[in-house]
C-alpha cells in the first residue's frame, strides 16, 4: 500500500497525546494533513475521498488510544472540523479555476466544466462517504463514536458542503447569464448585419438606377443631335 502523502504517524501521535489544553490544535493539524494529502494530486472526488479516509483513519487511531482519557467523540469532532476547513480551501480552488475559465469566455456547458460543477455539488456527500468508510474499519467503540459525529454532521451540514453548493449555483447562474448575453450579442450582430445588408442592397439599387438613367439619357441626346 502506498504511503499517505502526509505524516500519518505524527497525526496519530498528536491525537494519542492530546490534552484538554492542547486539543484545539488538532483541528489545524488535521486541516494541514488533509491539504498535504491532496497536494500534487488531481482534485477529483476520488482523490478527495481517498485523502479524507486516510486522514480520518489516522485521527481515529490516535483518538482511540488517547492517554489523557479525553472524550473520543470530542476528538473526532475536531478531526472532522479540520477536514471541513481543508475542503473549504478545495472549494475555493475550484471556484477560482472555474471563474478563470468563465472570464476567458469558456462555456460552462462544456463537458469537463459541467462535471466540475457537478463534483462541487457532491463534495459533502464525498466527505460523508469517506468518514463512513473509516468508521466501518474501526473497532466497535471507535465506530460508535464516529457514528455519533457523522449523525451530528449530517443533521447540521458542513461548511464546505454549503459553500460548494453556493459556488455551484453561482457558477450555473453565471453560465446562464453568459448564454443570454451571447444570444443577445448574436441577435444584435444579426440585426446589424441585416441593416448593413439592407443598406448595401439599397445602395446597389440606387447605383443601378442612376446607371440606367444615365444610359437612357445618352441615346436620347444622340437622337436630338441627329434631327
Amino acid at each position: 500500500m502506498a504511503k499517505p502523502p502526509f505524516d500519518q504517524d505524527a497525526l496519530i501521535s498528536m491525537f494519542e497525546n492530546a490534552t484538554a489544553k492542547g486539543s484545539a490544535q488538532l483541528r489545524q493539524a488535521v486541516s494541514t494533513a488533509t491539504l498535504q494529502a491532496l497536494q500534487g494530486r488531481e482534485l477529483t472526488l476520488k482523490n478527495i475521498r481517498s485523502a479524507l479516509k486516510a486522514v480520518s483513519e489516522a485521527a481515529g487511531a490516535g483518538a482511540a488510544k488517547n492517554v489523557a482519557g479525553l472524550d473520543v467523540e470530542d476528538l473526532l469532532d475536531k478531526a472532522v472540523a479540520g477536514m471541513d476547513d481543508a475542503l473549504l480551501k478545495a472549494v475555493d480552488a475550484n471556484r477560482a479555476a472555474l471563474q478563470t475559465f468563465v472570464s476567458q469566455g469558456a462555456d460552462l456547458r462544456e463537458k469537463h466544466l459541467k462535471k466540475a460543477i457537478a463534483d462541487l455539488e457532491k463534495m459533502e456527500d464525498t466527505m460523508f462517504a469517506a468518514l463512513k468508510k473509516a468508521a466501518e474499519g474501526a473497532s466497535a467503540p471507535l465506530a460508535g463514536a464516529w457514528q455519533q459525529v457523522m449523525d451530528k454532521m449530517q443533521a447540521g451540514g458542513t461548511l464546505s458542503g454549503a459553500k460548494a453548493a453556493t459556488t455551484a449555483e453561482e457558477m450555473l447562474a453565471q453560465m446562464q447569464t453568459a448564454v443570454r448575453d451571447s444570444r443577445a450579442a448574436s441577435l444584435r450582430a444579426a440585426q446589424s448585419l441585416a441593416e448593413s445588408y439592407a443598406a448595401m442592397v439599397s445602395g446597389v439599387l440606387i447605383g443601378m438606377s442612376e446607371a440606367l438613367q444615365q444610359g437612357s439619357a445618352k441615346p436620347a441626346a444622340k437622337s436630338a443631335k441627329g434631327r
